[in-house]
């Protein structure tokens, strides 16, 4: 598969065409897993509950990680949505409920090249976005991470994986590689936009490369692997 895939202006497309179905077409796909796993990511921020913490959502696509936000941090003051499809942030805005859309703030820009000020997000979470980066836009990745972050804020990030060593991975790649591929042609007008997916977590790999840029920036961070290793969240903190 060519890095094409990787270009900003490629991914832009491919989540603007699939946007509007995205929210129930990953539920499905997932049998409801990646609802699970979008709150493991929220699990993993270190922040006491009563917390004001105005923070940042890296890809953030429709918005799926914010009721569990919410839930277990009601008083978050604000949350900064990056993404680079304005498709995504449409259907966001769209579900947002009215309670809470004082508390979030649009940018529709890409990640490795947001001018966010420095040490300005006392918390940051990203969810099923770091796959459509390549390993030179990993360390990008890390390094605005870093950046953003104020010393000592948390973060919590968490995708799909290739689960290589898992008994149930010749399965798993079978329904991602043949199954879903399928699915979309027969019912979604045969976009082929989704099946990226199979391709994206292929590459991905098992995150290697997402450990190692953030590591290499000097954050601090914990692994762990949900399902056979089918997904994997970085949890851990910018040192002071």
């Amino acid at each position: 598969m060519s890095d094409d895939i990787y270009d900003p202006d490629f991914v832009a497309g491919v989540f603007d065409r699939c946007s509007g179905a995205y929210r129930n077409w990953s539920a499905v796909a997932s049998f409801g897993i990646i609802r699970s796993w979008r709150r493991a990511c929220i699990n993993g921020l270190n922040l006491p509950a009563e917390t004001t913490a105005i923070g940042v959502d890296l890809m953030a696509g429709t918005g799926e990680a914010w009721p569990h936000l919410f839930a277990r941090f009601p008083l978050v003051q604000n949350i900064t949505a990056i993404d680079i499809s304005p498709g995504m942030h449409r259907q966001a805005i769209d579900r947002l409920h009215k309670d809470r859309e004082d508390r979030i703030t649009h940018l529709c820009s890409n990640m490795l090249e947001t001018n966010l000020p420095s040490d300005s997000a006392e918390f940051a979470i990203s969810t099923f976005g770091l796959k459509t980066f390549n390993a030179q836009q990993h360390a990008v990745f890390a390094a605005q991470l870093k950046r953003i972050l104020k010393p000592g804020a948390p973060f919590s990030l968490i995708e799909a994986t290739d689960p290589i060593g898992w008994s149930f991975r010749p399965l798993y790649r079978f329904y991602l590689d043949g199954v879903l591929p399928q699915v979309e042609r027969f019912f979604l007008n045969g976009a082929q936009d989704f099946t990226m997916i199979g391709a994206y977590t292929r590459n991905f790999g098992t995150g290697r490369t997402v450990l190692l840029a953030l590591r290499s920036v000097g954050l601090s961070v914990d692994v762990k692997y949900f399902v056979g290793g089918s997904a994997v969240r970085f949890s851990g903190f910018k040192p002071k």
